[in-house]
């Protein structure tokens, strides 16, 4: 009868475990030690070895002369047990998993063993047991006879009750590093002396994902497939797409060539591969994008033949890692998402879409991916070769260019320049400060403020004229009595605004923003007057620390002449008349 090669080459002692060091010595020393528990859990991943080594210590506690911990298989109660002995019994909770199963087991436990020391019980699958076989179970673990030994398998030990946890030594498997499996694998293929390439065996360990049984059972299936095992041979058994045409598709995705990616997905799910596949298989390129991109020694970890790593090499190099990182996150999400849909293909076409056009996601990482993109992009332009230059005849050919200006054209002085805020056109959509102190005032970006200075009289603001000034060659301007163009009330308002604003913002100045809050602005002429009814605050004000900070805020606005002054309580005659002149224009009104 043929077996299985998991079968087959399950070791049958502990020198045969692969990896499991741990719990290999913690059982071999209590064997030695003749201190054998009687109640013990195995939990960890499928395929990692549990069964096998509960097989194996259930002979070694009944060995008369076990060496080095492992059962020897010659002596009597070895041979009794080979040949099938009531004193190992195996069950498994999956099936057995009632009350009743449990209440004969407790039953069948108080009979001494037939020819060995000890009775073991092995429960595979115990999470499957239900409450009442749980409760059934605890009373023969807690106090179970002397000849009774438990050992306990499971791949979930969270659905175990506690009080079930309390009384057994949990012994926890890992997995099984690709380096041990791919060994593993060897000598099993040694054996039976198949001919294979490395590289197929490292896909197969890795295809095994820390499960020796999974690995063998996918070698098998490619032992059978050819002659000798090679690498296209277990990627044709695992069902995965092409290489060359997946690498093809990746790139497309990475480098934000939408079309092409598109195309390759449709040419790839139309040969018959499902959404599934398809997705694992990108998944899995990323990863060696990944490893490729961040690891010097990439190439023996992949374990990839020598045209397939060029290939990853090649796009690794092109692709910035913010991409790759993005492009992985999505189709990790989409991975769950394909497990809820009733159209995986239609989930996975949008998560490709959605990787390789990244202008219409407005997430972080897709802007990142964008720059990465531009940055790659200039680099190749840099890197291109020059355009040559033109033959002579194609000179000749060109038209005649503009005769350049006289000397005396271009030596003539040039205009005042104009300033650059006469002909800024505002934005449609205002600019957003971090504050802004009244609601209703107009927020403009600080590049474009005009400074106070601008519309006083041209004397005030040019007194002298440098060498090579643009001012330089004009004649200054004739005084006036009266400013011109002077700041209108509300100027002064919006003055203020962008004063508080700039007042708030400068450290420790909690105290003055609030006294200032209090202050009435408006222009004399050309300074700048702040009013306030309180003598303690102007008082406040006039303090050395307060003044300089005060004096600064408003030298950064262009107002360089100011004044804090205390205003009479009630209204002067004739801002009263003027006040009602403004508010009733239709109506004459005469002082008398």
């Amino acid at each position: 009868m043929h077996l299985s090669l998991y079968r087959k080459f399950r070791p049958d002692r502990f020198e045969g475990i692969v990896r499991q060091e741990h719990v290999v010595r913690i059982l071999t020393s209590q064997i030695e030690k003749n201190a054998v528990g009687h109640a013990y859990l195995f939990t960890g991943p499928r395929g990692t070895g549990k069964t096998s080594i509960a097989r194996i210590f259930a002979r070694a506690v009944n060995c008369e002369h076990p060496e080095n911990g492992s059962p020897c298989g010659k002596c009597a109660s070895c041979r009794a047990i080979a040949e099938g002995s009531l004193d190992i019994s195996e069950i498994d909770a999956a099936s057995n998993n009632g009350v009743a199963e449990m209440r004969e087991l407790r039953e069948k436990v108080q009979y001494p063993p037939v020819s060995g020391r000890y009775k073991v019980y092995i429960v595979d699958e115990v999470h499957m047991l239900t409450d009442s076989a749980f409760n059934a179970l605890l009373k023969t673990l807690e106090e179970p006879p002397a000849h009774a030994i438990f050992i306990l398998a499971t791949t979930e030990p969270q659905k175990i009750p506690a009080t079930i946890l309390s009384r057994c030594m949990r012994l926890d498997f890992k997995l099984i590093p690709e380096e041990d499996l791919e060994k593993h694998l060897k000598s099993v293929l040694d054996a039976i002396g198949k001919e294979y390439e490395e590289e197929a065996v490292a896909a197969i360990a890795r295809a095994g994902a820390g499960s020796d049984r999974d690995m063998l059972s996918i070698a098998e299936a490619c032992i059978v497939y050819s002659d000798k095992l090679t690498y296209d041979t277990v990627c044709a058994v695992l069902g995965a797409a092409d290489f060359g045409r997946t690498a093809d598709l990746a790139e497309a995705m990475l480098t934000a060539d939408m079309p092409r990616a598109v195309q390759c997905t449709e040419s790839i799910l139309a040969e018959g591969k499902s959404a599934g596949v398809l997705l694992k298989d990108l998944l899995d390129l990323l990863g060696q994008l990944t490893v490729a991109k961040t690891c010097r020694t990439a190439e023996r970890i992949l374990a990839l033949p020598a045209h397939l790593f060029a290939r990853v090499k090649e796009i690794a190099g092109k692709i910035d890692g913010r991409i790759i990182l993005r492009a992985t996150e999505i189709l990790i999400r989409t991975e769950n998402e394909l497990r809820f849909v009733s159209s995986p293909r239609i989930s996975l076409e949008a998560a490709i879409l959605r990787v390789s056009y990244p202008e219409a996601d407005r997430d972080p990482e897709a802007l990142m991916a964008r720059i990465a993109n531009l940055e790659r992009k200039l680099t190749e332009l840099a890197a291109a070769p020059a355009p040559q230059a033109a033959s002579p005849a194609a000179k000749e050919t060109q038209e005649p260019q503009e005769a350049p200006r006289p000397q005396t054209e271009r030596a003539a002085p040039s205009a005042p320049q104009e300033d650059p805020a006469d002909g800024y056109e505002f934005p449609t959509e205002e600019p957003v400060f971090e504050e802004a102190y009244y609601a209703d005032e107009p927020a403009r970006p600080k590049a474009q403020e005009r400074p106070l200075t601008a519309s006083v009289p041209p004397m005030s603001v040019v007194t002298a004229s440098e060498e090579g000034s643009p001012f330089a060659a004009q004649p200054a301007a004739a005084p006036v009595s009266a400013p011109v163009n002077a700041p209108a009330s509300e100027d002064a308002d919006r003055i203020y605004a962008r004063f508080m604003r700039e007042l708030r913002k400068t450290p420790k100045s909690g105290a003055l923003f609030t006294m200032c809050s209090d202050l009435a602005p408006s222009f004399e002429g050309t300074k700048f007057v702040l009013s306030t009814q309180s003598e303690t605050i102007l008082t406040i004000l006039g303090r050395e620390t307060h003044r300089k900070a005060m004096t600064e805020v408003l030298a950064g606005l262009g107002v360089s002449d100011y004044e804090v002054r205390l205003q009479k309580k009630g209204t002067e005659p004739r801002d009263a008349v003027a006040e009602l002149k403004k508010n009733f224009k239709d109506y004459p009104i005469e002082i008398k």
